[in-house]
């Protein structure tokens, strides 16, 4: 298991063993990533290349500039309040109107409920002007357990059939505010 830590603005990856008894469980060709023990947790392609960056982190299908997508995601620790009637999709909408890409079309936004979490998410298409080639842009907006986080995933079109399968595995796995108590046993702390 490969942990990174942020050190003097610089991460380092900390390679710890897994215990025999871990209770740690990914789809099979995937891997599942931790932020802050816990606060954000979701599954990516195993083979993918992780790039940590100082708000936020990325995740590559290849090594650039020979790479095809990019996943990103950051997250905020909320206040404590009572965020339930929070306006999540309102706040989508906004975040694709200011987006200054050229937008070709709009999909619906998706609304997903969890026990402990809502999540919102769309897509949208958008011709990328310095490759002059159609792409698609899906972006997350999720909110539970005293985290918010934004997840966003670019890909070609062409690129579609390939990575859909993808982005339906992170929202499935998407887990925010479970935190975990021993990384290499993979057991979440008493509430």
């Amino acid at each position: 298991m490969a942990k990174q830590k942020k050190h003097n603005l610089k991460w380092i990856k900390e390679t710890l063993n897994l215990k025999d008894d871990h209770h740690w469980q990914a789809t099979p060709g995937y891997k599942i990533f931790v932020a802050d023990r816990g606060a954000v947790r979701f599954e990516v392609p195993q083979d993918w290349i992780f790039e940590p960056d100082t708000k936020s982190f990325k995740f590559l299908d290849g090594e650039p500039p020979d790479d095809n997508c990019r996943l990103e995601v950051s997250f905020n620790r909320l206040p404590p309040a009572d965020w339930t009637l929070f306006p999540l999709a309102k706040v989508l909408r906004e975040v694709v109107e200011r987006d200054e890409r050229e937008i070709l079309s709009k999909g619906e936004i998706v609304t997903v409920k969890r026990q402990t979490a809502r999540i919102v998410w769309t897509e949208f298409k958008f011709l990328d002007s310095q490759e002059n080639r159609e792409a698609y842009s899906r972006i997350c907006i999720g909110l539970g357990s005293g985290i918010q986080c934004l997840i966003t995933f670019d890909y070609w079109v062409d690129d579609a059939d390939r990575l859909i399968p993808v982005w339906d595995v992170v929202m499935r796995s998407l887990t925010l505010g479970l935190y975990i108590g021993d990384p290499t046993k993979g057991t979440a702390l008493p509430d």
